[in-house]
């Protein structure tokens, strides 16, 4: 292991007690609302609502919800993959505009024409999903450099799968960022499975950041993204870290996503046996429990905060489908720049 790599060992009693009560209660319940918004998500699709791909984030919840806990809005910038949904909910996007925005009404968050892969928030500073492999990399980097210009000790954020790490732009990313001294995180979510092909046979390494970033002398860490505790603290060192130095940091979540690559994938390359064993680890069922078991909430408490979530969900569902369509007259806005025609 390199000097420059970080495995942090995390006491879950310290970690806790450090976010505190409050605050743990809120990040419990916005991983709640990203596994409901997906629940609703999968019935819409199965009942023909929501048309194209459609690429879910349920197993992964601690992940984006840990990182989100240490940005701010007013200078800091997100961009992930076209498994989006989380990040878009995580930023301050409405669940209603962004489930009108799958069932492509004008009501949705990029007025219909995106749908699942293309979540996007200018004024979030949430720069898309993005339906091209590795194509974010680039973008995030170019936002970690704005950060840097303009001095505002802001971070930039790129979540990416496990296949993006095998794309071009993902090395000239990291290596500018590194030549450049840009506070640039890049996150690989890795799930174990690029679409259908498990990691073990794509990847010629076992820990993909703590391999790759001595190459760009980077700082890099790995942690257990099914742990919302390890997530937390990572992203806090990480985000630190960047913050401070503008140097960038390459980390690897070792995760797991419940259904296939798409909701259209019936996921045959792997066991009912393996996803079983990933759900009796689920990083949403660990930390109810674990607000039981120090009485920090009652199970009571936990089913309420699920009903309460239900509904708002279920409002949004409503609302996209009560929506228009958008009107024909819009078909040809905004494909261009209004400066450009």
């Amino acid at each position: 292991m390199s000097a420059s790599t970080q495995t942090l060992e995390t006491n879950a009693d310290k970690v806790r007690e450090e976010i505190g009560r409050e605050r743990l209660i809120a990040l419990y319940k916005r991983m709640v609302l990203i596994r409901e918004f997906e629940q609703a998500c999968a019935k819409a699709f199965q009942a023909k609502k929501i048309a194209g791909f459609l690429h879910l984030y349920s197993g992964q919840e601690a992940v984006a919800t840990g990182f989100f806990d240490h940005l701010e809005t007013s200078r800091d910038y997100t961009v992930t993959s076209y498994r989006c949904h989380a990040q878009a909910l995580l930023s301050g996007l409405e669940p209603k505009e962004l489930m009108a925005e799958l069932f492509g009404k004008v009501t949705g968050n990029v007025r219909g024409k995106g749908g699942s892969m293309h979540f996007f928030s200018k004024e979030l500073k949430m720069l898309g999903g993005h339906g091209i492999v590795g194509g974010q990399t680039p973008v995030g980097t170019g936002a970690a450099f704005s950060c840097k210009y303009r001095d505002t000790h802001g971070v930039s954020v790129t979540f990416m799968g496990d296949g993006a790490v095998a794309q071009g732009t993902f090395h000239e990313s990291l290596n500018i960022a590194s030549l450049w001294g840009l506070p640039a995180l890049y996150v690989i979510e890795n799930n174990q499975y690029g679409m259908g092909t498990a990691c073990s046979r794509a990847v010629a390494v076992e820990n993909m950041a703590e391999a790759k970033a001595p190459g760009y002398n980077m700082r890099a860490y790995t942690f257990d993204g099914l742990d919302l505790y390890a997530s937390w603290k990572t992203a806090q060192e990480a985000v630190a870290y960047a913050r401070k130095t503008y140097k960038p940091v390459l980390i690897e979540a070792k995760t797991y996503r419940y259904f296939g690559h798409s909701l259209s994938d019936p996921g045959l390359y792997r066991t009912k046996d393996e996803v079983k064993k990933y759900r009796e680890i689920d990083p949403i069922g660990r930390i109810a429990a674990d607000l039981v078991k120090v009485e920090w909430a009652t199970d009571a408490d936990i089913e309420g905060w699920g009903e309460e979530i239900r509904g708002r969900i279920q409002e949004a569902v409503a609302y996209a489908e009560d929506s228009p369509v958008p009107p024909m007259s819009e078909l040809m806005e905004h494909v261009l720049a209004p400066d450009t025609v």
